[in-house]
């Protein structure tokens, strides 16, 4: 039960609901849950490469809180004086920390995005509404894997005639680098070009065109419909009781954490681990009769 299996309407409306949440939520609770959450998820569907990628983000989430805390001056709470003379305060140092996260997140969650929806659901949702913007879109997701594997054949072709990145003097090796994405560019060009010509000539601009479709919704994604509005209508709950509200200007303010307020933190965690979990579950089924069918 992957996710990516589902209608591309669901995988919409969740990706749509939780990049907005995690931009929207300042709450340290609410941005701590989505930051574990993004987390767990992109090493779920991408592997050791999303791990290393994840990795990679902290430092440059770190940097950018001590840059924010460091120019912003806000917060009755000092911790440090910076060379100017000003102070370094607790409050901004937080609220960048929180910023940072809040970004970090919310890549996180392009990521998966980007392994979820494939050309062809991008083509069956904006198809009927916007052929131009559909092709635009379906492009724009397929070139970037193909610009990666052009670059590869364009810097294996060059070191075939000595002029590698790695080949030659530093100065040379500039040129080489400078000359690769020129050709680079150009192919790029080129195949946006081609791509919306063979595109036009098959009919795609024309009004009223249709579009074969594997994609029906059955009742597997009515229940995902089900369970990812009952996690919003608590989710908006807390956000009605002011559970998600919190003031670091001129110090850190926020509603008390009450037993009730877990239960919209439990709502937010499922909506976000919803697929992994559904995911994780189907995994161990298959595993289950694999065991118990005969070799």
């Amino acid at each position: 039960m992957r996710f990516d299996s589902y209608h591309p309407t669901i995988n919409l409306i969740y990706f749509t609901a939780t990049i907005a949440f995690a931009l929207w939520f300042n709450h340290p609770v609410f941005v701590l849950i989505g930051y574990l959450s993004a987390f767990a998820y992109s090493i779920k569907l991408n592997g050791l490469k999303a791990l290393i990628f994840d990795l990679c983000l902290i430092p440059l989430g770190a940097a950018y809180a001590l840059w924010y805390a460091y120019y912003n001056h806000f917060g009755i709470t000092p911790v440090h004086q910076n060379i100017i003379g000003n102070q370094i305060t607790v409050e901004a140092l937080v609220y960048g920390s929180v910023r940072a996260i809040t970004v970090i997140t919310a890549i996180m969650f392009v990521t998966c995005l980007f392994k979820v929806f494939t050309t062809d659901k991008v083509v069956y949702l904006f198809g009927k509404i916007s052929p131009k913007l559909s092709l635009f879109l379906s492009i724009i997701l397929r070139i970037g894997p193909r610009i990666k594997v052009e670059g590869r054949r364009i810097n294996v072709a060059q070191m075939g005639i000595g002029r590698g990145i790695g080949q030659g003097n530093i100065f040379q090796r500039i040129w080489h680098s400078l000359r690769e994405l020129s050709i680079l560019i150009t192919w790029t060009l080129e195949s946006f070009l081609e791509s919306t010509r063979s595109m036009q000539s098959r009919g795609y601009s024309l009004k009223g065109r249709t579009a074969f479709s594997i994609y029906r919704f059955d009742n597997r994604d009515r229940s995902f419909v089900i369970a990812i509005f009952a996690c919003l209508v608590w989710i908006f709950a807390g956000v009605a009781l002011n559970q998600t509200a919190i003031s670091y200007d001129p110090q850190i303010l926020m509603n008390r954490i009450t037993p009730v307020s877990f239960v919209f933190y439990l709502a937010y965690a499922i909506l976000l681990l919803l697929p992994m979990i559904l995911q994780i579950m189907g995994e161990k089924k298959f595993e289950r009769l694999q065991r118990s069918c005969p070799v």
